[in-house]
């Protein structure tokens, strides 16, 4: 019987993405731990998850705790919509705009949504990315939009 809901599926979920990581690095050169291969990261990784996801439902399992309050849909799907939008839209629009309309668009899942907070958080995040991964990591991203 499951006395703790809340810990019990956040375990089994832990156990999923590690044995999903150990599964997609199977066929990755493992190495040593003085000279790692590409598959070493990923299946440390992901036994650590397994280990980490079965102490969890064994916990969730022995103790009582709450119950795992009602699913909320709404913010579920504006949040992965903007996300999916700002994937269509970044090479177009550009990593600037495409990031604060991200921002912005997911800023109103939240029932304490105020426009004008969202949209400087939107502007900061866009600044911080571009400076991240177009400045740092010299990506080949499009600050602006492209015209034509």
């Amino acid at each position: 019987m499951i006395r703790n809901p809340k810990d019990f599926w956040a375990g089994l979920l832990f156990a999923a993405f590690g044995v999903a990581a150990i599964v997609i690095a199977a066929n990755y050169p493992l190495g040593t731990a003085a000279r790692m291969g590409p598959g070493y990261f990923p299946r440390m990784l992901g036994m650590l998850l397994v280990a980490l996801g079965a102490v969890l439902a064994a916990r969730g399992v022995r103790r009582p705790g709450p119950r795992l309050p009602a699913w909320h849909w709404r913010p579920l799907l504006v949040v992965l919509g903007s996300v999916v939008v700002f994937a269509v839209i970044v090479t177009r629009v550009g990593l600037l705009l495409s990031t604060v309309a991200l921002i912005f668009a997911a800023s109103v899942a939240s029932r304490e949504f105020r426009p004008r907070e969202a949209l400087v958080s939107g502007v900061l995040l866009a600044l911080l990315a571009v400076g991240v991964f177009v400045v740092g990591l010299k990506l080949q991203l499009p600050v602006w939009p492209v015209l034509g």
